[in-house]
């Protein structure tokens, strides 16, 4: 892998084609991206309406299949947009999530639409990590930040308002119309990428390891089919445990396979930065707590205070209010103060909203005494870790590797949500949907945003000195 080694930054050509522009580009797609992996949710009743003849096991693949396929892609696709150019893997993969949106909402039986479903996460796992990466590339460094809290805040209010309008949207036509929604926004952001978007241009890299590329995915897939499916088959079912042993060994070869490619797909010495490794670590144990949170808030008011999947979706969304601004506050903090104060401050909060919820839960609905500045604390504490992560792993990698080093990041997250999904519905089950065992599923979540501030002290305040050469051209 050769980078040559000069400036400290892209130059100023690179931030003065219109950065408010590209972040308003990159924020519009991440949005519809994220937005997907909660508003499908809210379909599956009307997919059992049009579908009765596939078993809900093969519908909520559906839902699955695109967080299994975008979280195996990650790390190789963030590869990829650093060698090939974010703007034209960003511009690929948007253009192929915004197809396949159209061949999801035209799927005419449940195993073409999984298959959809599928080609739509691998397009949104090439655009993500090209997306951050163009936004950290066309922001001044003193200014990086500040806009990862732009973009985290896209993110938060996706994730929460999901549910709500998956839930309109289905009220007003059906299923379709969670799809059909992706295509005309997508349609013009791709215009609009075209035309404004700067093409970043780095010094010569190789393309990475195709084989350990092929076998990372592969690999992740496996083991995230696993833990997405504990809650089918047992923690103990032979099935299970193929899948995570042929996973693990998968990812053990591609590891080995790093020691002696030149372009290894996976890129193992970004770990050798202490801030980056500690905010790796909080990225996946805050995925945890993340992941299992949001879909408890959604399942434990409909399922024991008795809401509407629209009046659930209705419920959260004060919380990604807060989530929002949280996340452009803590951007502005971190150029202030750095990354670990922000990162404990917003675990901290998330987890004392967690313990909050342990202590206060009750199966009488109390919207305005107990939900609503529940819900508030812990979108501000989400937003302002989300952002204080993001923040740290940036800050401690090279601006020719922003789109690797946050896709690999975000995989750890990815990786640790999928682990919270996996518990939830483990106690969930247990439990029989008791008002006990969502103690039990807050409770992980307030004990996980806790560890995650643990690792607040190793997040350094600043990356070390950038050397890289980038020039842009449209």
């Amino acid at each position: 892998m050769s980078v040559t080694a000069t400036s400290p930054a892209p130059p100023p050509a690179a931030r003065s084609r219109a950065p408010g522009a590209a972040i308003a580009i990159a924020s519009a797609a991440t949005f519809v991206a994220f937005l997907d992996v909660t508003v499908v949710n809210v379909a599956l009743p009307d997919l059992q309406r049009h579908f009765p003849q596939d078993s809900l096991v093969a519908l909520s693949w559906v839902v699955a299949v695109y967080g299994v396929v975008f979280a195996a892609l990650l790390a190789p696709a963030g590869r990829l947009a650093d060698v090939l150019g974010r703007k034209a893997v960003f511009l690929g993969g948007f253009a192929a999530f915004t197809l396949t949106s159209a061949l999801c909402a035209l799927a005419p039986s449940v195993p073409l639409l999984i298959a959809a479903r599928a080609l739509q996460g691998a397009g949104a796992a090439f655009m993500i990590p090209a997306a951050l990466g163009i936004v950290l590339a066309v922001a001044a460094p003193e200014r990086r930040a500040a806009a990862v809290g732009l973009w985290g805040a896209t993110t938060s209010i996706a994730a929460a308002t999901g549910p709500a309008l998956g839930g309109l949207l289905i009220d007003a036509f059906d299923w379709r119309a969670v799809f059909l929604i992706n295509v005309p926004i997508g349609l013009a952001v791709l215009w609009a990428g075209a035309r404004l978007l700067p093409a970043l241009r780095l010094g010569a890299r190789q393309l990475p390891d195709l084989l350990g590329s092929l076998l990372l995915a592969a690999g992740a897939a496996l083991v995230l089919v696993a833990l997405t499916e504990t809650a089918q088959w047992g923690w103990a079912d032979a099935r299970t445990l193929v899948c995570a042993a042929v996973g693990g060994l998968l990812l053990a070869v591609v590891w080995r396979r790093t020691r002696s490619h030149p372009a290894p797909a996976l890129e193992t010495d970004l770990w050798r930065n202490r801030s980056y490794a500690a905010a790796s670590v909080a990225a996946g144990v805050y995925g945890l707590a993340l992941f299992a949170w949001m879909l408890a808030c959604v399942l434990f008011v409909t399922g024991v205070w008795g809401y509407s999947i629209v009046e659930a979706g209705l419920a959260v969304t004060p919380g990604a209010l807060t989530s929002a601004v949280g996340a452009v506050l803590a951007g502005r903090a971190v150029e202030r103060r750095g990354p670990a104060p922000v990162v404990a401050a917003g675990a901290a909060l998330f987890a004392l909203a967690g313990a909050w919820c342990v202590a206060g839960i009750g199966t009488q609905p109390d919207f305005l005494g107990f939900w609503l500045p529940l819900g508030l604390l812990a979108g501000a504490g989400i937003g302002v870790a989300t952002v204080g992560i993001n923040a740290a792993a940036v800050g401690a990698v090279p601006p020719e590797r922003f789109a690797a080093g946050t896709a690999l990041m975000m995989t750890a997250r990815q990786f640790g949500g999928a682990l919270g999904v996996a518990l939830l519905a483990t106690l969930l089950d247990a439990g029989d949907g008791s008002i006990g065992s969502f103690r039990g599923v807050f409770g992980i979540c307030a004990g996980a945003a806790a560890l995650t501030l643990l690792c607040a002290p190793w997040l350094a305040r600043s990356s070390a000195p950038i050397t890289t050469t980038a020039a842009v051209t449209r």
